[in-house]
């Protein structure tokens, strides 16, 4: 399928221990930022969504500190990821940079246009719908957006432009959700 999906506490014997407890506190914790450092594949290429600019800044510099490529997202509303609804910050070893989403091609849609539901079957109803095709063109230019930004850390030499216009290929084509359906069935 080309990607794969590591749930932190089936994987990674620390985060396993401190899962509980993250659980009762309720509040973001030091393990919340944790997390994407200590992952047990060590991938050589990552992209990290951030609630905020202090977490970002510090990802960059302990990222910066190491042979990864990288590309750190924070949308200036407070989303971990780019949602299209304003404007976005986006750090890479050589760059920071606040964006909108017209220089990625891409409109700017209002909160309300992006629920992703209340419940995770809805979520996931969205995330299946999107991938068939069958996404509001809100829906579709998010899941690009953030794709497009992954694309980047894995293309670094390539610009953000190129690296939407493969995300958004991959999803018209299908060849996303042939993607999904692989990883589907390699683990039936």
């Amino acid at each position: 399928a080309g990607i794969c999906f590591l749930h932190a506490p089936l994987f990674n014997p620390a985060m396993k221990n401190v899962a509980p407890v993250r659980k009762d506190l309720g509040v973001k914790t030091f393990f919340n930022m944790l997390g994407p450092m200590v992952n047990p594949s060590r991938p050589s290429k990552q992209m990290i969504g951030v609630y905020s600019l202090e977490l970002a800044r510090i990802y960059t510099y302990l990222y910066q500190n190491t042979d990864k490529d990288f590309v750190i997202v924070h949308s200036l509303d407070g989303y971990d990821e780019i949602s299209l609804t304003g404007d976005f910050k986006i750090l890479t070893r050589d760059m920071e940079k606040i964006m909108q989403p017209d220089e990625l091609g891409l409109q700017q849609y209002n909160p309300g246009e992006l629920s992703g539901g209340v419940s995770v079957a809805d979520a996931a109803k969205i995330f299946k719908s999107v991938l068939e095709g069958k996404g509001t063109q809100a829906q579709n230019e998010v899941v690009i957006a953030n794709a497009g930004l992954g694309l980047k850390a894995y293309y670094p030499e390539k610009n953000i432009l190129e690296c939407v216009g493969l995300a958004r290929e991959s999803l018209e084509s299908g060849k996303a959700n042939s993607a999904l359906n692989t990883l589907i069935d390699t683990n039936k």
